[in-house]
């Protein structure tokens, strides 16, 4: 995340505010989903997972691609 530019504070920054686009319930060792957000507005999207106790595991955090992504950044193309 670091070599994409994109700080701490933007990651929660889309956490606490940003809209959750896709869910994976099945993902293993916890459940997983896509949050997507706007920082000035660059789109990014924060993969994370959450345990039982509800600690946060930061998978990765990237700004999604428009080539592969609907104008929204909801879902792919």
């Amino acid at each position: 995340m670091f070599k994409r530019g994109i700080r701490v504070e933007d990651i929660e920054m889309v956490l606490e505010t940003g809209e959750l686009i896709k869910e994976y319930p099945e993902d293993k060792p916890y459940p997983s989903f896509v949050m997507l957000g706007f920082i000035n507005e660059r789109p990014l999207h924060i993969v994370a997972s959450t345990d039982k106790p509800g600690n946060c595991y930061i998978i990765t955090a990237y700004e999604p691609d428009e080539k592969l992504w609907n104008e929204k950044f909801t879902l792919k193309k």
